[in-house]
């Protein structure tokens, strides 16, 4: 299938980005995509997103202040997850219906899905129907699918022997497919028979966050994102109750907050354990830049803008050796990476970081700087830019 020609390679595109998780919801998918609609805002384009509503209705098109851009936003009716406190999705055998409906009013040049799952599978089938050029991003894990379900195991196994099938069958449609990093792509394409995946990273504006070269008074490990068994912050908890004087401050919520409050009572940590929520950005970046380490114990990350966040604020990073955590983790230079699950490892791996001389401590910290750099959000933009008219992609 042609993409947009290169005859013209510098008009704004109208470009439409198809999202089964967008804003309110608080995830890695939901924030790449409206990082990536505001950046695309901000170089000129024309930008549509067609995602879940809140309730049960379709709402007119209409303009969001996304990331401080405008961003004009198709919200279809959409219903909650029985099992999931947030999540809620469109009707599958209602997915093709709204596609022909949104491309129909938006007429876009490009088509980008963020997940094969609902609005982006009828996305890319009736966009194929009209040649128009789909690239598809993909940010699923089987990790992400099980975790919620509460259905028996031969049933999660059957649910995500049918999950990879269905995207085998979507991105085939694609002109391109991506995936947050390298490790990432191998690993899909080895699960979904596709070739040519191409790791982009989700980007970060390191211009946002504030490092603190400086000695810390106080030992912080921090933790962002959503407390659910897949992030194992149960790990996180146990190593900081085998080491003095340690304060833990959780950035998020997820339905394993009740039980990781408890576990903190029971390991009698409770007056060291600070549960956040959900916070604004400006009371993320100061978490961020007031810890002495950030810790991350999850095993399903294609990528972990939270830990980007971390290093772009300065701080060393212990890490579960998993899935896509090494490609930001250089064990020994930046932090350290453990075995997943291994709890004295964890906890030893922190101790490291948090008895360093304040010169290994600042040689770490300058490491995360160094090391995040490459995942600037210009570089992403220019990217994707890139696949969306045919061109080249930037070296």
């Amino acid at each position: 299938m042609a993409l947009v020609p290169d005859s013209t390679p510098r008009r704004p595109l109208t470009v439409l980005l198809g999202c089964d998780t967008f804003s309110p919801d608080i995830n890695g998918a939901a924030r790449f995509a409206e990082r990536l609609a505001a950046g695309l805002v901000q170089r000129g384009h024309d930008v549509h997103v067609s995602a879940p509503n809140q309730v049960y209705r379709r709402a007119r098109p209409g303009t969001e202040v996304i990331e401080g851009e405008a961003v004009t936003v198709h919200r279809l009716p959409a219903v909650p997850l029985p099992w999931h406190e947030w999540l809620r999705f469109v009707w599958p055998w209602r997915s093709k219906h709204y596609a022909r409906r949104v491309l129909d009013l938006v007429r876009p040049d490009v088509v980008h899905i963020q997940s094969h799952i609902v609005i982006g599978r009828g996305l890319a089938r009736e966009a194929r129907k009209r040649g128009i050029p789909v690239i598809a991003t993909n940010h699923v894990m089987p990790e992400n699918i099980l975790d919620f379900t509460r259905a028996p195991e031969w049933f999660n196994r059957f649910l995500v022997r049918e999950e990879w099938a269905d995207a085998r069958r979507t991105f085939g449609m694609c002109a391109a497919v991506t995936t947050p990093t390298r490790k990432a792509a191998d690993y899909l394409e080895k699960t979904v028979d596709v070739a040519g995946v191409i790791p982009v990273s989700c980007g970060i504006d390191m211009s946002r966050y504030t490092p603190d070269l400086s000695p810390r008074a106080e030992r912080r490990i921090a933790f962002v994102g959503r407390l659910t068994s897949e992030k194992r912050v149960e790990d996180i908890l146990r190593a900081a109750a085998a080491l003095d004087g340690v304060t833990v401050e959780l950035v998020g919520d997820g339905d394993q907050r009740a039980a990781l409050e408890a576990l903190a009572a029971e390991l009698g940590i409770a007056d060291r354990v600070e549960f956040h929520g959900h916070v604004s950005d400006d009371e993320l970046r100061a978490t961020l830049t007031r810890a002495s380490v950030f810790a991350i114990a999850s095993i399903a990350e294609l990528q972990s803008i939270a830990t980007m966040e971390a290093m772009a604020s300065g701080l060393p990073i212990v890490a579960a050796d998993a899935v896509a955590l090494p490609h930001l983790v250089s064990d020994g230079e930046n932090g350290f990476l453990f075995p997943p699950g291994d709890v004295p490892a964890l906890t030893e791996r922190i101790r490291a970081v948090l008895e360093a001389s304040p010169r290994e401590y600042e040689r770490m910290q300058r490491a995360s700087l160094s090391l995040v750099a490459v995942h600037d959000i210009t570089r992403t933009l220019d990217t994707f830019e890139a696949l969306y008219r045919g061109e080249e992609l930037p070296a």
